[in-house]
C-alpha cells in the first residue's frame, strides 16, 4: 500500500494558508495542491516559462531548511524576523540545530511552535547531540526522556543526531555497538510517535580499521532496526564520501553511488540535507560548498530518482543547507528559487 495514497492534513492547510496569503502571486490553493508552491521571490518571466515544460520536481510542502544555516540571523534578529522571510521565500518546513541558536530574547518551546505554525512553517526534525563525557548533556546518551520531551513539545516526527556513531572506534564491533544504542533511541522515540534517524558526513562511508573490505555505513544500516533507526542523508557528504572512499585503505577498487543506497531502502530515508558543491579534486572533501543551484551535484536526478517511486512522491523531506553561505538569507532565497524551477515529464 502506498504511504502517500491518504491526505495530508498538515500539508493541506499550509499550502492552502499559503494561497490565502498570496505567498504564489495569483495562485488559488486547489492550484497550490496540484503543483509546487512558488516562493512570492521566484514570479518571473522564466519561472513562468518553466512551469509549463512539465510537473515540479520537487514535491509540494516538502521543502525545509536547515537553521543551522541562518544561525547568524537568528543570532542576531531572532526567530520571527527569520521565519517571516522563509514564509516569503516558499519554504514548508524547518529543522533544528538547538531551539534558541543564541536567538535574540528568550522563547519557550510552545512559542517557537506557534511562531514556526503561524508563518505556514512545519517543525519537522532537529539534530541533538549522540554523548557527551558530561553527564548534564543535552544528548541522546545522557538525557534521552528531556531530549524526546523538547521534540514532543514541539510536534517533531522526527528526532536526530549528525554525530557519526563513532563512540567506540571505528571496528565493525565498534558500530554495532553503537547501532545498538541507536536502536534503543529508536524504541524511544516510536513510542512517542516520532522517527529517530542518523545524519552522516562523509566519514561514516570509511573502512572499518579491523576490516577495511568493509563499509561502516554498511555495518550502520545492517545492525539498526529499519523500522526503529532512519537515515538522513546529507547528500553533499555523501558524494564527498564518494570522492574519498571509493577505494579501499590497500587501493583497490570500492566504486558506490549514494543514489542507489536510497532507491534500495527508500523508507529509511525520510529527511535528507540538500546541499550543493563544485567539484574541486584538489580539495581534500572533493568538492566546495555553494548555494544549491551554482555546483555540480545533479539535483535534478536526485530528486527526480527518489519522488518517482510508486508511494514516494510525498514520503520525503529535503531540507536545503550550507554551513557557511556568504549571506544566509540570499543562499536560503536563491536554494529555494533553484529547486522550485526544476521540472520533469510527467
Amino acid at each position: 500500500m502506498s504511504r502517500t495514497s491518504q491526505t495530508d492534513p498538515e500539508l493541506t492547510h499550509r499550502l492552502t494558508r499559503r494561497g490565502m496569503l498570496g505567498v504564489a502571486a495569483g495562485a488559488t490553493a486547489a492550484a497550490l495542491l496540484g503543483a509546487a508552491a512558488s516562493p512570492a521571490t521566484a514570479a518571473t518571466v522564466s519561472d513562468t516559462s518553466a512551469a509549463g515544460r512539465g510537473r515540479p520536481v520537487l514535491p509540494p510542502g516538502r521543502l525545509g531548511i536547515q537553521l543551522y544555516s541562518l544561525r547568524d540571523k537568528v543570532s542576531t534578529l531572532g526567530f520571527a524576523p527569520v521565519f517571516a522571510e522563509l514564509e516569503k521565500y516558499g519554504y514548508d518546513e524547518v529543522e533544528f540545530a538547538g531551539y534558541t541558536q543564541g536567538s535574540a530574547g528568550p522563547i519557550t518551546l510552545a512559542q517557537l511552535k506557534r511562531l514556526a505554525r503561524n508563518h505556514g512553517l512545519n517543525p519537522i526534525g532537529s539534530h541533538v547531540g549522540y554523548y557527551a563525557d558530561d553527564p548534564n548533556a543535552y544528548t541522546f546518551a545522557q538525557n534521552l526522556t528531556k531530549v524526546l520531551d523538547d521534540a514532543q513539545a514541539l510536534g517533531l516526527k522526527h528526532i536526530g543526531t549528525a554525530s557519526g556513531p563513532f563512540r567506540y572506534g571505528s571496528t565493525v564491533d565498534a558500530w554495532k555497538r553503537a547501532a545498538e544504542e541507536f536502536n534503543t533511541y529508536g524504541a524511544a522515540a516510536r513510542a512517542r510517535g516520532m522517527k529517530f534517524y542518523q545524519h552522516n558526513h562523509s566519514e561514516e562511508f570509511s573502512f572499518a580499521t579491523d576490516n577495511p573490505k568493509v563499509r561502516l555505513y554498511d555495518v550502520l544500516l545492517a545492525e539498526t532496526d529499519p523500522d526503529l533507526v532512519y537515515l538522513e542523508m546529507d547528500i553533499f557528504w555523501a558524494y564527498s564520501g564518494q570522492f574519498r572512499f571509493s577505494r579501499r585503505p590497500d587501493g583497490t577498487a570500492a566504486p558506490f553511488e549514494p543514489l542507489d543506497y536510497v532507491l534500495r531502502q527508500p523508507h529509511r530515508y525520510p529527511l535528507f540535507h540538500v546541499k550543493d558543491g563544485v567539484s574541486d579534486p584538489a580539495n581534500q572533501y572533493g568538492y566546495r560548498m555553494t548555494d544549491v543551484g551554482d555546483g555540480d551535484i545533479d539535483y535534478q536526478r536526485f530528486l527526480s530518482a527518489v519522488t518517482r517511486l510508486r508511494g514516494e512522491r510525498l514520503a520525503h523531506h529535503w531540507q536545503v543547507e550550507h554551513d557557511n553561505p556568504t549571506e544566509s538569507f540570499t543562499f536560503a532565497r536563491r536554494s529555494s528559487d533553484h529547486l522550485h524551477s526544476l521540472r520533469e515529464k510527467c
